[in-house]
């Protein structure tokens, strides 16, 4: 990795710094790293978000972050490009020195140029290099590592420090007394034994394994544990929770639509166990130490399976597999198709024998 500037950045010159920050759930999380350790660089300084409102609760709850600039155009229509030209005028006003661009768009260069942030740090891709001071050449190696890494790796030819480690997020005590009084609301107290199940994806049915296997593990979480199963989706994904809960035996809570961003990632941390497929849910669940058995097929677990020591991911390798399509070209989805109720269900066990044994060991939860 290389970065072309004009003159280093002397960081006793920085007092307000800028962050575009990524547009989908899972994106965000994996980026929390790389926010935290721009933090970690400039100590005491102003930090500010750039966020779409529908993932501006992950920055608003973290400790590294001190306000959150909501973003919302929608389109490049007149009235989207009037929205844009708002937000450079205020994020002009409030006299950033450093915009560091998580979001790989032409646009957030464009927007931190706009606004005269004098320096502006980046990767050189979508043909924005030349809005950038401190361009980032993209390795084609960086693009083998997971996701967290890629973001790490727009800091470290700045010379910053960019540890690697595992995203963490944070939960405000208003959306955890809020699910609290939901769960309480359909009988689920704190000494129940809850496991969610996530069963949507945005990017395509490749990422959905199918509602009928879901089921059978949540059948069996309820019959054999003892648990309640509660399922969790944005309202585009209520489609496939009702599926699910119709095929089950075991009647589920379905809280899918809901809940706010903030509140279901308080009701993801009350949960024992979190099944899913790979998902921006998926990325909050192991952000929040849940554990987690996570269902991969089209996609890539090396670069954007969960981390944390209490994920685990399933996946059954296939010739085509990953193929990163959003539907399959043959039309038979044989890497999700391969992965059997009962190979999930063996993972679960494992893990929940995993943690059972940390307990033990510690002496609280895992």
């Amino acid at each position: 990795m290389a970065v072309k500037g004009r003159n280093p950045i002397d960081k006793s010159q920085i007092q307000r710094i800028l962050v575009r920050g990524t547009n989908w759930i899972g994106d965000v999380v994996m980026s929390l790293p790389a926010l935290e350790a721009v933090r970690a660089n400039f100590p005491g300084r102003k930090l500010a978000v750039l966020a779409k409102p529908w993932v501006a609760p992950l920055y608003e709850n973290h400790p590294a972050v001190d306000e959150v600039i909501y973003y919302n155009r929608a389109s490049w229509t007149p009235r989207g490009l009037a929205e844009m030209m708002r937000t450079v005028q205020g994020i002009r006003r409030r006299n950033f020195d450093l915009a560091v661009l998580f979001q790989n768009a032409f646009e957030a260069a464009l927007i931190a140029f706009l606004a005269g942030i004098p320096y502006r740090v980046g990767y050189n891709t979508d043909g924005r290099g030349f809005l950038l001071s401190h361009p980032v050449a993209r390795d084609p190696e960086v693009m083998k590592e997971h996701q967290v890494e890629y973001y790490l790796s727009i800091l470290r030819p700045m010379v910053w420090e960019a540890p690697t480690r595992d995203p963490k997020l944070f939960v405000t005590p208003k959306d955890e007394d809020a699910i609290a009084g939901l769960l309480a609301s359909h009988g689920i107290t704190s000494r129940h034994l809850l496991v969610g199940l996530s069963p949507g994806a945005t990017y395509g049915p490749a990422k959905r394994w199918p509602a009928e296997r879901f089921a059978a593990v949540g059948d069996r979480v309820a019959q054999t544990w003892g648990a309640k199963v509660v399922l969790m989706g944005s309202e585009g994904e209520k489609p496939q929770c009702l599926d699910l809960s119709r095929r089950m035996r075991h009647e589920p809570l379905d809280l899918s639509g809901m809940t706010t961003l903030g509140q279901v990632v308080a009701l993801i941390k009350r949960c024992r166990f979190f099944i899913c497929n790979d998902s921006g849910l998926m990325h909050v669940a192991a952000a929040l130490d849940v554990p987690t058995v996570a269902i991969f097929g089209s996609t890539d677990a090396v670069a954007t399976g969960p981390r944390g020591r209490l994920s685990r991911v399933v996946r059954e390798p296939v010739k085509c597999s990953p193929c990163l399509e959003p539907e399959c070209r043959f039309g038979h989805y044989q890497c999700m198709l391969n992965i059997t109720p009962e190979r999930v269900w063996e993972e679960l066990e494992s893990l929940k024998r995993f943690v059972e044994k940390e307990e033990r060991s510690t002496g609280g939860r895992a």
